[in-house]
């Protein structure tokens, strides 16, 4: 079995320059598992006697997911990574970072399509999550997909089908 360094003994998490480097070479131990983009490492469960593994995306200092692991047959230690534990940690974490991704997407950006007389209105929110200057883009798009309004609203502002309206009917003026 390779030598382990400290953080391996103790368990820590990768140390955050340890997973910026984008480590490209593979590493199988049974511990610590690194390939393609991701790495798998075994820690010990602060919460209980037991043990959770850590999944990382290269170049990630967080988790993208951690969960428990198997003891081993001496019911002490954890058992062993593998490949088949490897790829099956590699599919539930892409997948929860996917998810993840999707409904940030889906909370910073909102639309609606209104009827205002006659013609079909999209209503666009997108939200900017920036920490000095939290904001909000309220624009109008007509059918061709030509941009007929754009005002800057708080990041709390709901957009619905009536506030969509009520924005148009307001001549498309900041709402208040």
């Amino acid at each position: 079995m390779p030598a382990m360094n400290a953080n391996q003994q103790s368990g820590n998490p990768i140390a955050p320059d340890e997973a910026a480097c984008g480590a490209a070479t593979a590493i199988n131990e049974p511990r610590l598992w690194r390939d393609g983009g991701w790495t798998a490492r075994v820690i010990k469960n602060e919460d209980d006697d037991g043990w959770a593994v850590a999944m990382y995306m290269d170049g990630q200092s967080e988790p993208a997911l951690v969960g428990p692991w198997t003891m081993g047959r001496d019911k002490k230690n954890p058992k062993p990574l593998d490949r088949t534990a490897f790829s099956t940690l590699v599919k539930t974490a892409a997948e929860f970072v996917r998810r993840n991704e999707q409904h940030l997407r889906a909370t910073l950006h909102q639309s609606v399509t209104v009827t205002a007389g006659t013609a079909r209105i999209s209503v666009a929110l997108d939200i900017v999550p920036d920490e000095d200057d939290p904001h909000a883009l309220l624009s109008a798009h007509d059918a061709a997909g030509g941009e007929i309004a754009r005002v800057r609203v708080t990041p709390e502002f709901r957009l619905s089908r009536d506030s969509a309206l009520q924005w148009i009917d307001n001549e498309f003026r900041k709402p208040g």
